[in-house]
């Protein structure tokens, strides 16, 4: 029912793609982020939450026709639905039925409920198309809640130090995440004017976050002090943090995992917090779907694909796709809206 070409993952029968990396006439949009959510498209469909991120995006004037979870829509005798996908929040696996043949397109996922995004929900499917950014067995995350601990005794030390503590998270997904699980006595919470502007889209839809300051171009150092600062990757080696000195920053991200990483990105913390599904969760999760054929895209695929062959017994294949595998750590500074700086 699906086939992968140079625009994306094309549905002939309904004459839609998922998340295509070239502007095509019906897009359906697993999430906001920009590597499946690229603009040009004439139509796109997804989740209502991710409605308001993609015109935020994309532009006001995109046409756009949204969905509840578990709501089908028909489309040439093709039953299409959206699934919770747990990555975002509005973040969507696709699932297709035709003439009794069901695929599950997964998006981007994780399986660790953050309390924001919603559960995601395994997909019963013949074909399943599957991410593997962590898809190695390096990668095994752990829990959440341990995380969180770890973050909010580190940005208390720092401000019994005299410290700020800066927090490095993608601007849509990951900071908001950081904001709803920073403890209420780790001092005021500052964000950079791309966080700010996800937060105040998800605000206006009711979704309800911790309230937060926006930084000003004309804050100083002595306006901000022993706070807690959240701020998306491209925030990192700018002039933007002088004002926040002394701070110490660390970086949120799956990546951290390995100490190498850490190193290479000159931060004084790494803390293992993802939007992905860690090794084990992609295993669980495709399991789960009972597919008997998987394609495994961006990331590891080519491990993933071999050992869900040779391991699992499942028909799997490696698909090479335009998504960024690294997404969760690249900054997006169409969200940052501010005429007079990037990282307002």
């Amino acid at each position: 029912m699906l086939v992968f070409n140079k625009k994306g993952i094309y549905c002939s029968q309904a004459d839609i793609y998922i998340d295509p990396w070239q502007p095509v006439a019906k897009a359906i949009i697993t999430h906001a982020h920009a590597d499946h959510a690229r603009s040009g498209c004439l139509h796109y469909l997804c989740h209502r939450d991710t409605a308001p991120l993609l015109k935020m995006r994309l532009g006001e004037a995109i046409s756009v026709t949204s969905l509840s979870f578990n709501e089908p829509v028909y489309i040439n005798g093709v039953k299409i639905s959206l699934h919770p996908a747990g990555h975002i929040i509005g973040s969507a696996q696709v699932r297709l039925e035709y003439k009794g043949e069901v695929w599950g397109v997964s998006g981007d996922y994780k399986l660790q409920d953050d309390g924001l995004s919603g559960a995601f929900e395994p997909l019963r499917c013949h074909s399943f198309v599957t991410e593997s950014t962590f898809g190695l067995p390096v990668y095994k995350f752990p829990a959440q809640e341990e995380v969180y601990g770890d973050m909010n005794k580190w940005c208390a030390d720092n401000v019994s130090q005299g410290m700020n503590s800066v927090l490095i998270g993608y601007a849509l997904g990951k900071a908001q995440r950081i904001l709803q699980h920073i403890s209420g006595d780790r001092g005021p919470v500052y964000c950079h004017g791309a966080v700010d502007n996800v937060n105040k889209v998800l605000t206006g839809q009711g979704i309800r976050l911790r309230e937060s300051t926006r930084v000003l171009s004309d804050m100083t150092r002595k306006d901000i002090q022993r706070a807690v600062i959240i701020a998306p990757p491209s925030a990192m080696g700018s002039s933007w943090l002088n004002r926040f000195s002394p701070y110490r920053i660390a970086l949120c991200s799956g990546w951290m995992q390995l100490r190498g990483a850490r190193r290479r990105r000159s931060v004084d913390r790494g803390f293992v917090l993802s939007d992905h599904c860690d090794w084990l969760q992609l295993d669980e999760a495709i399991t789960a779907t009972g597919a008997e054929k998987v394609y495994v895209t961006h990331g590891y695929q080519h491990t993933m694909a071999r050992w869900l062959r040779e391991e699992r017994g499942i028909a799997a294949e490696a698909v090479e796709t335009l998504y960024g595998a690294a997404s969760e750590d690249v900054g997006d500074d169409i969200l940052s809206n501010d005429q007079n700086s990037s990282h307002e």
